[in-house]
């Protein structure tokens, strides 16, 4: 009698067990993949955020037209940051950077001053930025606008591919999570059919008989994304050695939504499924118990 109790504690550990890693599984890959667009995304916007446009100063340009240009574009919002580079320093580090001084050969430096600006990520689209360029030309003083036009592109481009694969990456792999982590859960509830029905027999309410089911898979699905967020870290651990330090996988800006995401849906998926499928066999007859 004895073994027999500890064989149904022992397949009862097994089961439970068993969804519970089956259900991390499936959570580790929707958390990795919401971080990788997460991940992708803000990378997508400090590098665009660092794109520098400048803004051409003419040669001799008066106090007043360089007050006006100045007030201007440290006052609208689309400009995160602004820096002005002289003639002197610009000349500087053209010598730094192509090893040639201009004035041997000229006499004079013909290197103009600039602004150098870097505008916030959501107006660094191509068409924004010619906008902002246009904008910036009407300014008395203002010789030329030059921006990076083809890196931009690229990157939008580039940017807009990615988080579009991803995201039907995520949609695809929440489909199948949902189906798998639903099956799951009604292969779990299956086991007890016969006892659910026995409780409906003796007069149980169905939230009463539901709620045991609910408790135990939510449960199951907040192990399993403990779980899937710890797999999850070693993973980004392991990558964060093998990248150095040269790149930051742990940011909590990051993180702390992947978290949430994981969480979420594991909590959702598991109640639902639970209900759904413990439904199926309050709705059936005791007979037709033994033909599923």
């Amino acid at each position: 009698m004895a073994s027999k109790v500890k064989h149904r504690k022992d397949s009862f550990f097994n089961l439970y067990f068993t969804t519970t890693i089956s259900i991390a599984l499936v959570l580790l890959t929707i958390g990795f993949t919401a971080y990788l667009m997460l991940f992708t995304n803000k990378i997508g916007v400090e590098t665009r955020e660092n794109l520098a446009v400048s803004i051409v100063l003419k040669d001799g340009i008066s106090e007043s037209q360089q007050g006006r240009i100045e007030k201007y574009i440290k006052t609208v919002p689309f400009i995160k940051d602004v820096s002005y580079v002289s003639k002197e320093q610009a000349l500087s580090e053209h010598i730094e950077a192509f090893g040639e001084d201009p004035l041997e050969i000229l006499d004079y430096n013909p290197i103009q001053a600039s602004y150098e600006i870097k505008l916030q990520s959501q107006y660094t689209h191509p068409d924004s930025v010619k906008w902002i360029a246009d904008k910036v030309k009407a300014f008395e003083g203002v010789v030329d606008v030059v921006f990076e036009k083809d890196m931009l592109e690229s990157i939008s481009q580039n940017l807009k591919r990615i988080t579009l694969i991803l995201m039907v990456t995520a949609i695809l792999l929440l489909i199948i999570s949902v189906a798998l982590i639903s099956n799951t859960i009604k292969i779990s509830v299956y086991s007890k059919r016969f006892i659910i029905n026995t409780m409906k027999l003796v007069g149980a309410k169905p939230w009463f008989i539901r709620k045991p089911f609910v408790l135990r898979h939510l449960l199951n699905g907040i192990l399993a994304a403990v779980v899937s967020l710890s797999m999850l870290c070693g993973i980004l651990y392991w990558l964060q050695v093998e990248v150095g330090e040269s790149m930051n996988l742990f940011q909590l800006d990051i993180l702390l939504p992947v978290v949430l995401i994981v969480v979420v849906l594991a909590t959702i998926i598991t109640v639902l499924s639970s209900v759904f499928g413990v439904n199926r066999y309050l709705r059936m007859k005791t007979d037709d118990l033994y033909y599923i």
